[in-house]
């Protein structure tokens, strides 16, 4: 886990969601969608990694984008975080709001 990711969870989310489906589901869900090579191209890559505080952080190369995805209550959570404002990242959030 990079420097830039801790820095961006300081100062909070791009965008939070809630999900009544289980957490592993959603995660994988959103590894899976940022992998599609006809979105993404050569960026369609996604890593899985436990989670900053349980659960699990979805992120791509250079950590750019990640989704922080955790039980909370009786649903999931899922944080989502775009490092910079490159437009791609734009279709990462679509993608995670697909998950849901």
């Amino acid at each position: 886990m990079g420097p830039g990711m801790n820095q961006a969870r300081t100062t909070g989310p791009t965008k939070s969601f809630t999900s009544s489906k289980a957490g592993d589901a959603v995660a994988e869900c959103i590894q899976f969608s940022w992998q599609d090579e006809a979105v993404f191209g050569v960026d369609a890559a996604a890593y899985l990694q436990p989670g900053y505080k349980g659960g699990t952080t979805v992120y791509t190369r250079s950590s750019e984008f990640f989704a922080d995805v955790r039980h909370e209550g009786s649903g999931t959570v899922v944080d989502y975080y775009a490092t910079n404002s490159k437009p791609i990242g734009a279709r990462r959030l679509a993608a995670v709001a697909t998950c849901l």
